[in-house]
């Protein structure tokens, strides 16, 4: 009875968790200041400034440094306003989520001040919106993968080799699968997604020789939360989901550099970012003992030798 008990308040604990981690990012997504640009002459600049709301936050800017704002990704899209027109830029490089959420906003703006509306910028396929959070998550699965059959294999050496080479398989897998989708992927990008995916391979290693199979209880929990919130514009998330878990996520860092690198962006925290998880990694691996396996039939050998004259368990015999 008790057994059953408690497996049964452990399953509901773990469903609350799951669920308090992964949809309720999706559930509570409300946007708060999401950072907008308007250009325009004094008198609608005026009224645009009137519309602000705490949904939102416009700024009224002149046209170079809207358009430096916007390259910089400082704001998820621009107003252009001019007599008789206005005109919507937007930035490929910016999460779509955020960019869709800018164009909504800006054409009612536009329309409210009673002229047409056009959009410019660089036309986005769904394969090239999906392409930066799914090249994340596969890495992250293709090394998770990798470093449970190790184990489960009962691999000793090379576990280091082992984990470079997934690596390496991996970037192949995922570039060819991009390439499929018809995503372009150039060389930067490419050397880009090789050291995310060795800084996720030598991180998983270390911790499967750490913990042995348990690491499983770490990895997959990452797994779930973390795409669930990577995903997301940081302005359209609870402050508190925001700072517990999209603030260092590994997914968002991997997944806004490959988004800035497809469209000729540079990048350079994340390079410092993935260095480190592949420090840890490295420290993992080369710290401390292999995580030893239980035994099958349960029982744990102690290192006690027949010559120290203790009794044997009853289920031994000599021969």
């Amino acid at each position: 009875m008790r057994t059953a008990l408690v497996a049964a308040v452990a399953g509901a604990v773990v469903a609350f968790l799951l669920g308090l981690l992964t949809f309720g990012v999706q559930a509570t997504v409300h946007p708060h200041d999401v950072p907008l640009a308007v250009v325009a002459p004094p008198p609608i600049a005026e009224r645009v400034k009137a519309a602000d709301s705490p949904e939102v936050d416009l700024k009224v800017v002149g046209a170079d440094e809207a358009r430096t704002l916007l390259a910089d990704k400082e704001v998820y899209g621009v107003l252009e306003i001019s007599p008789g027109k206005a005109t919507i830029r937007l930035n490929p490089a910016v999460n779509p989520s955020g960019t869709q959420v800018a164009q909504q906003v800006l054409t009612g703006v536009a329309q409210g001040a009673g002229l047409p509306v056009g959009v410019e910028g660089q036309v986005v396929s769904a394969a090239e919106r999906t392409a930066p959070l799914a090249a994340s998550a596969l890495l992250w699965v293709g090394g998770m993968i990798s470093g449970l059959l190790f184990v489960v294999l009962k691999g000793r050496r090379l576990r280091l080799l082992s984990a470079v080479t997934t690596a390496v398989l991996v970037v192949g897998s995922v570039t060819g699968l991009l390439a499929w989708w018809g995503v372009t992927v150039s060389a930067k990008t490419l050397s880009f997604l090789l050291a995310v995916a060795v800084s996720f391979a030598l991180l998983q290693a270390g911790l499967f020789k750490q913990l042995g199979i348990r690491a499983m209880g770490v990895l997959g929990i990452l797994y779930l939360m973390a795409p669930a919130v990577a995903g997301q514009v940081p302005e359209l998330l609870n402050p508190a989901y925001k700072a517990v878990l999209w603030s260092w996520t590994p997914f968002r860092f991997s997944a806004e550099g490959l988004r800035s690198l497809m469209y000729g962006g540079s990048i350079g925290a994340e390079w410092w970012v993935f260095g480190g998880i592949a420090l840890a990694g490295l420290v993992l691996l080369l710290a401390g003992k292999e995580a030893q396996p239980d035994r099958a039939d349960g029982v744990v050998d102690v290192g006690v030798h027949e010559a120290d004259g203790l009794p044997r368990p009853e289920r031994q015999h000599t021969a």
